[in-house]
């Protein structure tokens, strides 16, 4: 390599890119794309075409990557050692999380300098790179998880159909008892019934850990689809009723509404009274009381912020998250 020529990656560049080594996803998929981004952007010579890179032997593709990385750390005055104790963690996390064949541990057995990259983490990184800080610090991390509620390492994945889920079910669980954060507990929104299939079927072939699966009622269909490939340790729940936002309970909806609507607007609360799907009424609300539109993220996060105690959690709510608790957990 000593007749290349590299664009060292900038500070930010850097983080992003160990940030993307270092999220709950597919290894393989992770890994190839942080690798090829690197080699097209910052590998001057030699220059490799996309079909070069597609084709290249995995263990060529990390030396170049690692060799990329490392130099980008000298050059911002990174001090450079040969302590390669946080590669072997890394590696070990993967290998419990997800099928590694031999071609793909050719990308986990990199000597990329994780610790001289410790210096760019921050209390304002994401928990992933937290993570990574503290695993250089102690041997047990699952102690350090739950003290900093850090999430990783990822112990079980939850799949919702969408960000209702993702926002609320996170914050009753800790009002339950149950911090998904201190616990390993990571919720995945599909964005609808038919993609929560899909991404279920991803996710099975691949990872080891424990999934559990939330479907609106509508989504029976969906849920024979599941059943086949759920393994003995996966757990699937469909809702009792409607949609998740029907397992709000009343009072904390209006709550909510009429904080929103205190400078605007007031809330008729007889529109409630409707057989309606809450989301319709919700619309109607959003609509006619000189709201914007009806968005179910920023109507979560509007929930999220008026919870004030345990009679804000409805009973299917707290059955849910008992289903949750009660999954079989893999130490990774």
């Amino acid at each position: 390599m000593k007749s290349s020529k590299v664009k060292p990656l900038t500070k930010d560049q850097l983080i992003i890119s160990i940030d993307r080594l270092t999220r709950f996803k597919n290894t393989e998929v992770k890994y190839l794309r942080v690798f090829f981004d690197i080699l097209t952007n910052n590998l001057i010579i030699p220059k490799f075409k996309k079909s070069d890179l597609e084709s290249m032997d995995y263990s060529e593709l990390k030396t170049w990557a690692e060799y990329i990385i490392n130099y980008s750390l000298e050059q911002l005055g990174c001090k450079l050692d040969k302590d390669y104790s946080l590669n072997q963690k890394l590696f070990d996390y993967e290998k419990a999380v997800f099928k590694c064949d031999a071609n793909v541990q050719k990308l986990l057995k990199n000597k990329i300098n994780y610790k001289a990259f410790l210096s760019f983490i921050s209390e304002a990184s994401p928990k992933n790179l937290k993570w990574l800080k503290a695993m250089s610090m102690v041997e047990d991390i699952d102690v350090i998880r739950q003290q900093q509620s850090l999430r990783f390492p990822i112990r079980m994945v939850v799949i919702a159909e969408g960000a209702t889920e993702e926002t609320l079910l996170p914050e009753f669980a800790k009002r339950c008892g149950y911090d998904f954060d201190k616990e390993g507990v990571y919720v995945l929104s599909a964005g609808g019934k038919n993609q929560v299939v899909k991404l279920f079927y991803q996710l099975v072939e691949t990872l080891k850990l424990p999934i559990f699966v939330l479907l609106d009622k509508d989504a029976k269909d969906n849920l024979e689809e599941i059943k086949p490939k759920l393994r003995t340790y996966d757990k699937i729940h469909l809702l009792a009723c409607g949609e998740f936002e029907d397992l709000l309970p009343l009072d904390l909806v209006k709550r909510t509404l009429e904080y929103e609507l205190s400078n605007i607007s007031i809330l008729e609360k007889e529109m409630f009274e409707s057989d309606e799907p809450r989301v319709k009424i919700l619309e109607e609300v959003f609509k006619t009381r000189g709201m914007h539109e009806f968005k179910k993220v920023e109507f979560a996060q509007m929930i999220k912020n008026n919870i004030k105690s345990e009679e804000d959690i409805s009973a299917e709510i707290v059955e849910i998250i008992d289903e949750i608790r009660s999954v079989p957990i893999f130490n990774t």
